[in-house]
């Protein structure tokens, strides 16, 4: 079974909207366990516009399944992370101010940058995962930096999907079969939701996790978040 990770982002960016601490940041973490989530993803920016450094450290105690901080590793960032020593951190090539992520890694431009964060985040026992487009290219540069897993941009699929073009899950399927041909840990993310998880997840071989924020509070919002957790988890399986 392929593991749901939920990135928070948006419960914190509904707070910030209104200060104070409704909703509860720590409490829909842990609900979010509770109900069957398998992980929980966050991914703080320089600005704090939604997930703040004090959230990481925070919830550093109350997620008890997976915890996977996202980011650009930044000084402060790479900081951050082995501060609060996640299971997984995800590196993730945001230009600062950007809404979300556009683009994964030139793992080949950046291998050397890519190598050196990777080592000092794995001599600190955290797992490494990079953020990638489904260019062979990239997946091969990938394999060279040393990361465990590797994070497949998924909007260009979500993009086909929703046109109807099912041919847009063929560049994902490549690079996953050649992922698994280098031994490396596949997960993705990026506008999946209930509508194309589970024709993504049954044509992506070897698929271990998937972060999904999102679309999964947007869903929420009409099906409730118990609900909608465990019809992800039912369509992962």
């Amino acid at each position: 079974m392929t593991k749901l990770s939920v990135n928070i982002n948006k419960i914190a960016t509904l707070r910030n909207a209104r200060g104070g601490n409704v909703p509860d940041l720590l409490k829909v973490a842990t609900d979010i366990q509770n109900f069957g989530g398998q992980g929980i993803t966050i991914h703080p920016r320089p600005d704090e516009r939604h997930i703040r450094y004090k959230d990481a450290r925070d919830l550093k105690a109350i997620v008890t399944t997976e915890y996977n901080i996202e980011g650009n590793p930044q000084h402060n960032f790479i900081d951050l992370v082995i501060e609060c020593k996640p299971d997984q951190v995800t590196l993730v090539p945001d230009a600062i101010g950007a809404i979300t992520s556009s683009a994964g890694w030139d793992t080949i431009k950046n291998q050397a940058y890519l190598t050196e964060v990777i080592q000092e985040f794995q001599r600190n026992g955290i797992r490494t995962s990079i953020f990638v487009d489904p260019v062979l290219e990239m997946i091969e540069g990938a394999k060279k930096t040393g990361t465990d897993r590797i994070e497949l941009y998924t909007e260009a699929f979500a993009h086909e999907y929703a046109l109807g073009n099912k041919n847009g899950i063929d560049p994902y399927m490549k690079a996953a079969e050649l992922a698994n041909q280098l031994g490396l840990g596949i997960n993705a993310g990026h506008d999946l939701s209930l509508d194309n998880i589970q024709f993504f997840k049954q044509n992506i071989p070897g698929l271990l996790e998937v972060s999904i924020g999102h679309a999964l509070i947007a869903e929420a919002l009409y099906l409730g978040l118990d609900n909608v957790v465990n019809m992800y988890l039912n369509k992962l399986k």
